[in-house]
């Protein structure tokens, strides 16, 4: 195990309260990120090459690219995020970190949560600071622009939760990252549709609160029942390895 697994778990295994674990597991997941900059830094670059190429390859007209800029962004976030769901706890498993965090007397699924809120702030937040500039880039108006940031606002985090049961269910299989995306990319279809309609809706001059509504319902639903689920997956993928 590494020091920053050491680090990590001392301060869990001293009988420390939930809230205090749960800030541990974050912070530890954090300064890791940054000791790994490539795997940090790659989502941000495939979403900007991704939104940058489509114009060159399908058509650079305006019309078309201010119907289709929404989706163009939404579909490259989601596949940025979908890039780097299997490193979320491959490390940790790697390096022996993984199984001593199951074995804490603290609840693992608020530890799960505590490691995915980690994982979308160092990877969903960027895209929605960088999703603006993409944004004038497709040609997006202002109020379709301050839209798309409140949608991938609400729905980075869904991607990052759901994208958690499927990184632990794929924990330590071959070829983990195509079963991974076959698994979760139908999982990912709502929150895309709802995503790049209340855009649309938008542009339109419709009223977005109903599509607001429900993407905040889907991240509720989420942030109740995706780390349960990837508790669940992890405790099972671990007895298997």
């Amino acid at each position: 195990m590494n020091s920053a697994g050491r680090a990590l778990v001392k301060p869990v295994e001293q009988g420390v309260g939930v809230f205090s674990a749960m800030l541990a597991v974050f912070a530890r997941d954090v300064r890791v990120a940054f000791r790994q900059r490539q795997d940090l830094l790659n989502p941000l670059l495939f979403f900007v090459m991704v939104v940058t190429l489509f114009p060159l390859g399908v058509s650079p007209e305006v019309s078309f690219l201010q119907q289709s800029g929404a989706g163009i962004l939404w579909v490259a976030a989601l596949l940025a995020v979908l890039l780097s769901l299997d490193h979320l706890f491959r490390h940790d498993f790697d390096d022996g970190t993984l199984e001593q965090l199951v074995l804490q007397p603290q609840p693992l699924f608020l530890l799960i949560l505590a490691k995915t809120l980690a994982h979308w702030m160092l990877t969903g937040l960027p895209l929605v600071i960088l999703s603006p500039v993409l944004g004038v880039m497709v040609h997006l108006d202002g109020n379709s622009i301050a839209i798309l940031c409140l949608t991938l606002l609400i729905g980075t985090p869904v991607l990052s939760l759901i994208g958690s049961i499927g990184a632990a269910l794929t924990l330590g299989l071959r070829s983990a990252g195509v079963l991974l995306s076959l698994l979760i990319i139908p999982l990912y279809i709502p929150v895309l549709i709802f995503g790049t309609g209340t855009v649309a809706a938008a542009a339109e001059g419709a009223p977005v609160g109903g599509y607001l509504a429900l993407m905040g319902a889907f991240l509720v639903l989420a942030l109740t029942l995706a780390p349960f689920a990837s508790a669940a997956a992890l405790r099972i993928s671990m007895s298997n390895s």
